[in-house]
């Protein structure tokens, strides 16, 4: 039976979710702040541990810092849970090496889910480490995502692109991939009437560029910077040493593929399938969400690339976006949108 440490300073959330966890068969040991949380890490070794971040005496980064010093600790897989939602505040507690982060409320699925996962890969990650000899030349390799990202950081060669300005072009050699260090960026295809369809979003922290390490593969569409945009590259070869070094970090890259798939597919299905105010309204949401854009401070945006990312007409979006401003949802000045009733625009259907 696995063991799991929650940490969470709330009295009713901590003692229903480790009422939860119980019933799915877990020993659960709860902590109600980060001191104690911290000393019976160390007393108990837990398979993995949930956290809070807003906490007494020690905060949630605190603690993943104070227990990743300790190489009894360290590799314990770690959850922060909170109600902090903004970009910097996750990115904070991911570059710190938490494998995942969990916003309030969070619903039944999805904790197990996390939970489920992360225990998964720990296990995986242990029994290839334990059925891999390792030497003193292992030293130099890169043990994770997160370190693979500082490489790009360090090493790669840093590349700065004005708002507008191609970073490749669909047909180009690939012979580069990049990391986002700040900014966002668009990918696009043309379809057979000229018509400019975008494929994906990418913001800071993000990777871009991948073709097939095996073959010659040109880039199968275009990449430009939304606003912006400093992004490091480092070329197929030097990465795909790097994967073949280290199955850790090829073993996350993997994961990572696998979730941008996921996300494709969502937006393929939201394409094909919702209405066009559903469309316009998550559109809106999700280049909020990538912009890291608050609701209140609105976001500038081409009519043209919302209703590309969208995949309606242009006319369509701007007459929708005129319905949802007279119902008070949003506020247009210019190209300028602010979102002025989010929980409503969450659930246009």
């Amino acid at each position: 039976m696995k063991t799991i440490l929650l940490i969470e300073d709330d009295t009713a959330l901590r003692e229903n979710t480790a009422e939860l966890l119980e019933l799915s068969d877990y020993t659960v040991i709860t902590a109600p702040n980060g001191k104690l949380g911290i000393e019976h890490a160390k007393a108990h070794k837990p398979d993995i541990i949930v956290c809070d971040i807003m906490m007494p005496e020690i905060d949630g980064y605190g603690v993943l810092e104070a227990l990743s010093l300790d190489h009894h600790t360290s590799h314990i897989p770690f959850i922060f849970l909170s109600a902090k939602t903004e970009h910097k505040e996750i990115r904070k507690g991911m570059d710190m090496g938490a494998d995942d982060y969990l916003t309030k409320p969070f619903d039944e699925e999805e904790l197990m889910s996390a939970i489920e996962s992360r225990l998964a890969k720990s296990k995986l990650l242990r029994d290839l480490s334990s059925s891999s000899p390792q030497n003193e030349e292992d030293d130099d390799k890169l043990r994770s995502l997160h370190e693979l990202k500082n490489f790009f950081d360090d090493y790669g060669e840093l590349k700065n692109y004005k708002k507008g300005e191609n970073i490749y072009r669909e047909g180009d050699h690939s012979n580069k991939v990049f990391l986002i260090l700040k900014g966002v960026v668009k990918s696009h295809k043309m379809d057979e009437s000229g018509k400019e369809l975008i494929t994906a979003l990418y913001k800071a922290d993000d990777f871009l560029g991948f073709t097939s390490f095996m073959d010659n593969v040109p880039y199968q569409e275009s990449a430009t910077a939304v606003e912006a945009t400093e992004l490091a590259a480092v070329s197929k070869d030097n990465l795909k040493d790097i994967l073949e070094k280290s199955k850790n970090v090829s073993l996350e890259f993997m994961e990572l593929l696998t979730d941008n798939l996921s996300d494709i597919k969502e937006q393929l299905l939201q394409m094909a399938y919702s209405s066009v105010r559903k469309k316009t309204a998550q559109t809106i949401l999700q280049f909020a969400a990538v912009l890291d854009k608050k609701p209140e401070d609105g976001i500038k945006i081409s009519r043209n690339d919302l209703a590309s990312v969208a995949g309606i007409a242009t006319e369509s979006l701007i007459r929708t976006l005129s319905s949802f401003k007279k119902e008070g949802l949003i506020e247009i000045e210019g190209r300028n949108i602010k979102i002025l009733q989010l929980d409503e625009l969450q659930h246009v259907e």
